[in-house]
């Protein structure tokens, strides 16, 4: 044991004087969150939205105020008919336009139910089908209100739990704070110990009486401390600077974040051994593990929208279970008794990926 802290020790000592490595473990998870954190939004406000208007009635007016009282929408100008509406798309001064045609007043005096057409420009997908949902809301209310029998039928009264604002930070905040540990846990273990290949110091370190898991463990114990100090900062960041609340336990979150540095650390190690210089480390650590990963986690792209063999292959994606895991803390307030199938898998491919990177790191010291 008492070799071990000494490894510990020396890793600790070896990272404070290399001055370019304190910034990246510390400043650059902070940076990170702050700049996806303001990124990550997908919230659409304030359409530029153009009107074409060719019934000029109260009734029409009234419908147009109703877009623009909303803060979805935001009127950018006006154009007599439709055929003028392609120059205000294609140039970008509007998304939305409002096409309300003749007869619009007469059809919701009489009763008939009237007709309204929305366009929206479908390059920026995102923008189209929120902007033209807000729309579709809007317009049922007006239906709704213009029926001949308002208590006929059924009415629908949607609520939603956990994210009732269904804002689109506090589903991308959270997310952060996996990929910051798969950068800093994953990759600065990896460039740490093919360093000490590159400087020759590791084979001083196998004529040692070190056990190959004191070796290994006094290499990663750093880099587990400050992934844990770096989740903390991050957490602090999501809670009180972006108002991402914190619904279930700080503790459980701290415990299974231990399970997901299993992960990032053994892969750290296994890169490791995959590769003989720093530069190699980084970029194989980017391109072919963390880029992947990222993909095929759901952190960005739902998983039940892939092809059928890609969602197989995601079950072997440790980030895919510690995304459900902070979401179902942060937001659902979720314990052990519900996230426990994650824990279980991430121990497992965890446990199985140090295991395979230990087996590596020891026929390479051979």
């Amino acid at each position: 044991m008492y070799e071990l802290l000494r490894v510990i020790v020396k890793e600790l000592f070896q990272l404070r004087h290399d001055r370019r490595m304190i910034p990246v473990l510390i400043a650059g998870p902070l940076i990170q969150m702050m700049a996806l954190g303001y990124a990550a939004n997908t919230d659409v406000n304030r359409i530029p939205t153009l009107l074409v208007d060719q019934d000029r009635t109260p009734a029409s007016r009234a419908l147009v105020d109703r877009f623009t009282g909303s803060d979805y929408f935001s009127l950018v100008g006006a154009v007599p008919t439709a055929d003028q509406v392609e120059p205000w798309l294609v140039d970008g001064r509007a998304q939305v336009a409002l096409v309300i045609p003749g007869g619009y007043g007469e059809a919701v005096a009489a009763g008939r139910p009237p007709k309204v057409q929305v366009l929206a420009d479908g390059t920026d997908a995102n923008s189209a089908v929120v902007g033209l949902g807000y729309a579709s809301h809007i317009l049922g209310d007006v239906g709704a209100e213009l029926a001949p029998h308002p208590g006929a039928g059924v009415e629908l009264v949607p609520r939603v739990w956990y994210n009732p604002d269904l804002k689109s930070r506090w589903f991308y905040v959270p997310a952060v704070l996996a990929l910051v540990l798969m950068l800093v846990v994953m990759m600065m273990p990896s460039m740490a110990v093919v360093r000490e290949k590159e400087v020759g110091t590791l084979e001083q370190i196998i004529v040692t009486p070190l056990a190959p898991w004191q070796l290994i463990g006094g290499k990663l114990a750093p880099f587990a401390v400050i992934g844990l100090v770096d989740m903390l900062m991050v957490t602090g960041v999501a809670r009180w600077l972006f108002g991402v609340p914190l619904r279930g336990s700080l503790a459980l979150l701290v415990l299974l974040t231990l399970l997901y540095l299993l992960n990032t650390l053994g892969l750290g190690l296994l890169v490791s051994t995959m590769v003989n210089t720093q530069q190699q480390a980084m970029m194989f650590s980017a391109f072919v593990v963390m880029v992947p990963m990222i993909y095929l986690s759901g952190l960005i792209f739902p998983i039940e929208n892939m092809p059928g063999a890609i969602q197989v292959i995601t079950y072997a994606v440790p980030v895919r279970y510690y995304a459900n895991i902070i979401r179902g803390i942060f937001l659902r307030g979720s314990g052990l008794a519900v996230l426990w199938p994650d824990a279980l898998a991430l121990l497992g491919i965890g446990t199985f990926i140090l295991a395979l990177a230990a087996l590596r790191f020891r026929k390479s010291l051979d």
